[in-house]
């Protein structure tokens, strides 16, 4: 059956950023099209008012196509899907990888840390509560990727453009501020995560040659520096269609430094001669009774960041390619993929690295030098943490970019600076014919982007905080983004009935975490206080 819709002239101003940078590269593909077009023959077809045969004119097969895209005919299309957009063609596994790299970030190297607050029984107990519970919210919520009909329903290509369809006023307002302040505050943690694995591969040098006695104090403030100018590179990928080779290398590097760290726990264990920790955490007498609810709670946070990917979860499902199945489906099980592989990842690291340091487990498993040799191993596996930080950083920051520049071609549509794009040759092609492959310089997007990076990594500097930062920001997003709206907008979705059983179950758990949320912040800005009374901004060194 063919959809008829109106096409919007001005589509190039008020489109998603995605899809004006796939007409963009749809011109350019079109252009090869028609080149070879003349060629292998023509596509022709014959045209008339009211089903009158006019005239019979002759196009590229690929030009028809784009007519038909423009029209809004584009159900069968070979190149676009439903919504007129270049057809997706993103799987089960590539959004498992999206998910994974977002996911098995820096917040597993911290578990360690989290289980010794806990204890062996409330820490892997409290863990696979986290996993439960993002598991369940993260289906609810990808069945908010389309409204109504889960296979056509009309598409919701961000969390916000869910929210703007299933609620409305002022939640829609604040899910937009939370949101896009959770990102910030990702791409500060993972600033300062990065910054101290660069830090730490020198300090392992240093040990290994000035010995264990040596302090080796270094500063994180020209790596965290370095970090921010990789990334200025790497955030001119426009989109997140476009960065699923980085989502990719970056899964593979996580595999790799959780791995050794937990191979580094074995060892430990191993040359212990048995398990070390207890079943209730670190004991009242190493530290106070007060700190010891305060890092409980804090412990919360860490495991809550350390599960924190909701809020990028549409943006990964635009990326699956059209039903059927339905990108719902696909997406629960891509999630029951990403969450049972991370949650087995994070019980063997986390309980592996307690079980190896006991109480005195430090924050981050792989640079609180807990290890010290083999340091070339060691060396591996903090270039790997920060390889997949790079990955991670632009997977959760592509939707804040992508709402910025939607909102700037909405606001400004005929600013040339806003909305041109310069064609940068990446190639260069003998005779003329124009076959070498250009990339799509926005000044706008150059700009916007770059001050983003430079922004958070002077924040980083000022607070290099890794345990009390990722406790915070794990905190302060999980209960809104991963659990309140996702309940609220399929509560709308499904039409579930006030005080039936289901509703009252929903509010329950949200209730539930909501109350886990505020301890769980509380105890990380205790944590922060904490450290700011010791802390010179800029002349830290660790």
């Amino acid at each position: 059956m063919t959809h008829h819709t109106k096409f919007n002239p001005n589509y190039i101003s008020i489109c998603n950023p995605a899809s004006c940078l796939s007409l963009i590269f749809t011109s350019l593909f079109l252009s090869w099209k028609r080149v070879r077009g003349s060629r292998r023959g023509d596509f022709c077809k014959e045209m008339g008012e009211n089903g009158v045969v006019a005239s019979k004119l002759c196009y590229p097969a690929a030009a028809m196509e784009v007519v038909a895209a423009e029209l809004g005919h584009t159900a069968g299309s070979k190149l676009y899907d439903d919504d007129g957009r270049l057809k997706r063609t993103g799987t089960m596994w590539t959004a498992s990888a999206h998910i994974i790299t977002a996911v098995i970030g820096s917040g597993v190297l911290s578990l360690g840390w989290a289980i010794a607050q806990l204890g062996w029984v409330a820490g892997p107990a409290v863990m696979l509560l986290f996993s439960f519970v993002t598991y369940y919210t993260s289906a609810l919520l990808a069945d908010c990727y389309r409204s109504g009909d889960e296979s056509t329903g009309k598409r919701n290509y961000t969390y916000m453009d869910a929210v703007n369809a299933n609620l409305s006023g002022i939640k829609v307002q604040v899910c937009g501020f939370l949101q896009y302040a959770n990102i910030v505050g990702v791409a500060i943690g993972y600033t300062i995560a990065a910054s101290i694995s660069m830090l730490a591969i020198k300090r392992a040098n240093c040990f290994h040659v000035e010995g264990h006695g040596d302090p080796c104090n270094i500063s994180s403030t020209p790596y965290m520096i370095i970090f921010g100018v990789a990334e200025i590179f790497f955030s001119q990928i426009p989109d997140f269609d476009q960065i699923s080779w980085l989502s990719i290398l970056a899964a593979v590097m996580s595999f790799t430094y959780s791995t050794i760290g937990l191979g580094l726990g074995v060892v430990q264990v191993v040359a212990n001669g048995g398990v070390k920790g207890s079943l209730t955490g670190i004991s009242i007498g190493v530290v106070t009774p007060m700190d010891k609810v305060w890092r409980s709670l804090q412990a919360f946070g860490d495991i809550a960041f350390a599960y924190s990917y909701s809020l990028i979860l549409i943006e990964i499902q635009d990326t699956i390619r059209a039903p059927p199945p339905s990108e719902s489906r696909v997406m629960r099980r891509a999630t029951v993929v990403s969450v049972a592989v991370t949650t087995l990842f994070y019980m063997l690291c986390g309980c592996t690295g307690y079980a190896a340091f006991g109480d005195a487990a430090p924050g981050n498993l792989l640079t609180g030098f807990g290890f010290y040799e083999p340091f070339w191993l060691l060396d591996v596996a903090n270039a790997a943490i920060v390889v997949h930080l790079v990955g991670a950083y632009q997977v959760y920051c592509q939707p804040l970019f992508a709402f910025v520049e939607k909102w700037a071609q909405q606001r400004w549509p005929k600013s040339w600076y806003i909305t041109k794009d310069i064609d940068v040759p990446l190639s260069l092609s003998g005779g003329g014919g124009g076959g070498g492959r250009c990339y799509k310089l926005n000044l706008f997007r150059l700009t916007w982007r770059s001050a983003f990076v430079v922004a958070t990594t002077v924040v980083s500097m000022l607070l290099p905080f890794f345990n009390d930062v990722v406790g915070f920001l794990g905190a302060v997003g999980f209960w809104p983004l991963t659990v309140y709206f996702p309940v609220e907008m399929y509560i709308v979705q499904k039409r579930i009935p006030r005080w039936s059983t289901r509703w009252v179950c929903l509010q329950l758990l949200s209730l539930a975490c909501l109350a886990i949320t505020v301890a769980s912040a509380a105890g990380s800005i205790a944590g922060i206080l904490s450290d700011l009374k010791v802390y010179k901004p800029f002349a830290t060194t660790y």
